[in-house]
């Protein structure tokens, strides 16, 4: 702010770097816990005065009372919800992106961060089997990403009906992310359910077909399967619910938020047969790419589609929709943005995507020795053997307070972060192991805690 001193703001700078250097080389980091409103109010009372804090006394106050009351989703033994564990580099020049002051919705304004970004863009795009033409833009997370491609495919779907025909409808299943039915909702679009394959839990191309021909496919602009369910990290039956979008004529929409990122790994890239042929994709980086927050990679099979339902008109950007470039913000909701897509490509870039297949596979190698561990263990055992990184498991003659009361004192305890979750009525708990620190050892550690 003006009349800050030239001095005061290199030791307010210094201090911020020496912060953020000492956090990233914990090993390892606090994983901390929450405390309640009343806790927070005794321990660090009003932080906005009218006269201000001083710079130093703000980070001081952060760093001893606000931080420790925040979660480190990047210890290893986060293993709930999906956990996030950027790699050092990504964090670090997530301080250059945030000093850069960039606005990258536009090629004018932020060509070379948006060209660094769709060089990580088409890593993703070469993962999946997209074609050169493929392209899109990171967005704040999945859910906006989800809005966005399924926004681009009601348009498209409009565009080519028949006279008097709107669809309107999204067909996925249950086990699709929260996101696709709060998308609906905000779209006044009518989410139809597609059961899942008995023996496999899949979304499969026999059962979409069935309630295709139902309701009428030509109501229907959309189709959302998922590459690695959030519960179970379920990967659909892509190649047949595929084959049925292009028999029908419908927007193939794939969810790979947490699981795409396991497109990566060759010991697993089987099971994403049939991905090659969506129309749009996401992939959080944030999530198992060893990004920061909040990053979620965007994908269009024919960005022109999606150019064409997203583009902003207005007088004054006339000068930046009327050009040839590339403008990130024609692909998805939102007009600014920051260049959130910048640390992952930072991170692919100085670390080569050989380092990222390697730490993929790590976390696949503890998941199958977590699976093998619940095994060899007579109180535990697990439920359907993981797919990709998730391990979900029963502790045997558990009820759900029994569970709570586990998690809470796991936590509690800043040993470990491992909530219950459900299925089928039943209250379990689960392993998302995304984060390569997460070792064989910690593993063990947990489950001794169930005995």
């Amino acid at each position: 702010m003006h009349g800050t001193s030239d001095a005061s703001i290199e030791e307010l700078g210094q201090a911020i770097l020496t912060y953020s250097e000492e956090r990233l080389k914990l090993d390892p980091v606090p994983l901390d816990r929450p405390m309640t409103p009343a806790q927070l109010e005794a321990a660090a009372g009003q932080t906005i005065t009218e006269g201000g804090l001083g710079g130093i006394a703000a980070l001081d106050l952060f760093a001893e009372t606000l931080a420790p009351a925040c979660l480190s989703t990047d210890h290893p033994r986060y293993l709930s919800f999906i956990p996030c564990a950027p790699s050092e580099a990504a964090a670090m020049f997530d301080l250059v992106v945030g000093a850069s002051s960039i606005y990258a919705g536009s090629w004018m304004e932020g060509s070379g961060a948006v060209y660094a970004e769709n060089q990580a863009l088409r890593w993703i795009a070469d993962l999946v089997g997209l074609p050169e033409r493929a392209g899109g833009v990171f967005v704040p997370g999945g859910t906006i990403g989800n809005l966005s491609a399924l926004v681009a495919a009601r348009h498209t779907a409009r565009a080519k009906a028949a006279a008097g025909q709107r669809p309107f409808r999204v067909a996925a299943t249950d086990g699709a992310h929260s996101s696709i039915m709060s998308a609906c909702e905000v779209m006044d679009a009518e989410f139809v359910g597609v059961p899942v394959d008995d023996q496999t839990w899949q979304l499969t191309g026999e059962r979409l077909r069935e309630v295709l021909l139902e309701h009428g496919p030509e109501t229907f602009f959309a189709v959302v399967a998922t590459s690695g369910t959030t519960n179970f990290g379920i990967v659909d039956d892509l190649a047949s619910v595929a084959e049925v979008c292009r028999e029908f004529g419908i927007w193939f929409h794939v969810d790979g938020a947490y699981g795409g990122a396991g497109l990566a790994a060759p010991s697993v890239r089987s099971s994403y047969a049939g991905i090659e042929h969506c129309d749009s994709f996401i992939v959080d980086p944030h999530k198992w790419l060893f990004a920061p927050f909040d990053s979620c990679a965007l994908l269009y099979r024919d960005p022109a589609l999606a150019r064409a339902a997203h583009t902003q008109k207005a007088s004054y950007l006339d000068v930046l929709t009327d050009a040839p470039e590339w403008n990130p913000t024609d692909y998805s909701v939102g007009l600014t943005r920051r260049a959130r897509g910048l640390p992952f490509w930072f991170s692919l870039a100085t670390h080569g995507t050989k380092a990222y297949t390697e730490a993929i596979e790590r976390t696949l190698e503890v998941t199958r020795f977590a699976a093998a561990e619940i095994g060899r263990r007579a109180y535990v055992e697990v439920v359907r053997e993981p797919t990709l990184s998730v391990v979900v498991f029963r502790r045997l003659g558990w009820s759900a307070a029994d569970y709570q009361a586990w998690s809470d004192r796991l936590l509690d305890e800043e040993f470990a972060f491992v909530v219950p979750t459900s299925h089928a009525g039943e209250t379990l708990t689960r392993f998302a192991i995304v984060n390569p620190l997460t070792n064989e050892d910690d593993i063990v550690a947990i489950l001794d805690t169930m005995a």
